[in-house]
């Protein structure tokens, strides 16, 4: 039996689902903290554990996390995308990714390699 768990890392900018001690997922973010927001931009789940709801679990997570931090949801990562079509309650604390956005997220990704 196995025991999944998800934590917050806001170390690593990220939730991580793991199996037992073993990383096996993760939701990776970046804050716009002068905006209030966080943009959801990578949801992976390891292969073999496919097909298990892992991913939604861990996109839940994400996003109740998010709203109970008072950010925005900012959804550029395709899953989570997805997700919130499905999950209509999180309308109210969406919006939807602008070209700003997408430079934000562009230059604190490059800002992370450079350190």
């Amino acid at each position: 039996m196995t025991t999944i768990t998800i934590r917050h890392n806001p170390e690593r900018s990220r939730f991580e689902v793991f199996d037992a001690d073993a990383l096996i997922g993760q939701a990776a973010y970046v804050d716009d903290i002068a905006a209030d927001q966080r943009i959801l931009y990578h949801t992976e789940v390891n292969e073999e554990y496919g097909g298990r709801g892992l991913a939604g679990m861990l996109a839940a997570q994400a996003l109740d996390e998010t709203v109970a931090a008072g950010l925005t949801i900012v959804p550029v990562c395709p899953y989570i995308k997805k997700y919130l079509g499905k999950h209509s309650g999180y309308a109210a604390n969406v919006v939807r990714p602008t070209p700003a956005h997408l430079r934000f997220l562009s230059a604190s990704l490059a800002q992370r390699v450079r350190q």
